[in-house]
């Protein structure tokens, strides 16, 4: 029986980013990994297919340019479904293949099995070829993500009621969808097929949607969704879904019928812990199949028992998952674990996209802080001009009493990198000075800093931090 420093089970964001930190500390590391090849749902079905396949979309229905074409305006006129694997293919070839290489040269062992828990320091692994391991691990780190959540009332069949991971494998691309979920997931999926002209209706149980986003940012992109004619059916829920002719029937708990194409059920993703026999760890997941943690160190319950990624919950980001597995894996073999940056992006690839980091304008309020909001749009900007930009909006939040910058909240064309300047700022307690006094790069759309602090700074205008 093999044993190891550290074994990890999964290798995803937080999986592949905690061996590779424990291998540098000298350990011995396995990583254990039961899909065909390595990377995890982030990489085969997660985070960057569908960031390829948003890329792709954009690209070849001349997304960007119809600012100054038209609606009309398409680079390719006929785009099919195997237009956006191809592209997805390579990206995917590439992520693996640099995965592997890491792995390699950290000297990080990896096999391929489905692996579950015999006792609380040892594991079976059951190989393709039928063959039975056990390995034992000092600590272990289980980063095992997530699976599509699929109610059995949901008719799936993989070809026109399917879940996020099967959309990937479409041979057709529909010309009407009805997405079932409003979540992050959800979201993007709805707004690249739309930017494909496919028709898209939206429905959510709820009568909002992304409530931890701040809510004028969130207000500013439904106008954008409905301007482009998707139709968002909020607070109404799909009781039954029926499959016939190669359509899809949906009865809506108010009554209304909708006829599709297709449907894409993205309503929750569960824990993908459901093989592991955790009860031999003592260990126990909830209702949706995640595990608790010390949100400090990642253990569990168990103290050489860890957990990071997407199957701990909340914020479900492969960004956030890395840093999770880092500091997990150091605690894990006995290194020091510096906290993180308390202010940390969330990024959502929709079109247009969103990013976000600090306090929300909603948030403020309820903390009782005195505020004042900037606010620039992307149209104000000679960047944004020569984009062809109509939309994008940038806002910042500034306390009164310190002048520091609380929050930075985009929507529009590149806002997941936009995004980091104000995290810079954030984390550093810069103030609304920084903004205003600095010189950016012109034309840009950065420029739109300088703007909304310019906007903020106006209304502040003297008062003194005795406030």
């Amino acid at each position: 029986m093999d044993r190891f420093d550290l074994i990890v089970v999964g290798s995803g964001p937080a999986g592949r980013r905690g061996a590779i930190q424990a291998a540098k500390l000298g350990k011995r590391v396995l990583v254990i990994e039961q899909g065909k090849r390595v990377g995890g749902v982030s990489v085969h079905t997660g985070t960057i297919p569908s960031k390829t396949l948003r890329e792709t979309a954009l690209n070849l229905s001349g997304w960007r340019e119809r600012g100054f074409y038209g609606r009309a305006y398409r680079v390719k006129q006929e785009i099919s479904a195997s237009d956006l694997r191809r592209r997805l293919l390579i990206t995917l070839d590439h992520e693996v293949e640099v995965l592997e290489h890491q792995f390699a040269r950290n000297r990080v062992h990896h096999i391929r099995g489905k692996a579950s828990f015999v006792d609380p320091q040892t594991m079976q692994v059951v190989k393709d070829d039928g063959e039975v391991i056990h390995v034992t691990g000092a600590s272990i780190l289980l980063a095992v993500g997530t699976k599509p959540f699929r109610p059995d009332y949901m008719p799936f069949d993989g070809r026109t009621v399917l879940d996020s991971d099967e959309l990937l494998e479409i041979e057709e691309l529909p010309r009407s969808m009805v997405v079932i979920g409003a979540g992050v997931i959800g979201i993007e999926y709805a707004t690249i097929f739309s930017a494909l002209d496919t028709q898209v209706t939206l429905i959510d149980p709820k009568s909002t949607m992304l409530d931890f986003i701040d809510k004028e940012i969130v207000e500013d992109f439904i106008y954008q969704l409905r301007d482009r004619n998707m139709k968002l059916l909020l607070g109404q829920k799909a009781e039954k879904v029926t499959r016939q002719d190669g359509k899809v029937e949906l009865l809506l708990d108010n009554g209304r019928h909708i006829v599709t194409d297709m449907v894409l059920f993205a309503a929750g993703r569960m824990g993908a812990t459901d093989t592991l026999n955790l009860a031999a760890a003592g260990l126990e997941a909830d209702n949706r199949g995640r595990l608790s943690v010390n949100p400090e160190t990642f253990a569990t319950n168990v103290p050489h028992i860890f957990a990071a990624g997407d199957v701990v919950g909340f914020p479900s980001l492969a960004s956030t998952s890395m840093e999770q597995g880092r500091i997990a894996a150091r605690v894990a073999v006995g290194a020091i674990a510096k906290e993180p940056p308390k202010y940390f992006p969330y990024g959502i690839y929709a079109v247009p996209e969103i990013s976000t980091c600090g306090l929300t304008e909603e948030e403020v309020k309820e903390r009782h802080i005195p505020y004042e909001c900037g606010i620039a749009r992307f149209r104000e900007t000679s960047r944004g001009h020569i984009m062809g930009l109509d939309t994008g909006l940038l806002k910042m939040i500034f306390s009164l009493k310190t002048r520091r910058l609380l929050g930075v909240h985009i929507v529009g064309e590149g806002a997941t990198e936009l995004v980091h300047i104000g995290q810079a700022v954030l984390n550093l307690k810069g103030t609304v000075e920084y903004f205003v006094e600095n010189t950016f790069n012109y034309p840009t759309l950065a420029e739109a800093y300088k703007i909304a602090g310019l906007d903020a700074w106006n209304r502040m205008g003297d008062i003194k931090s005795e406030l």
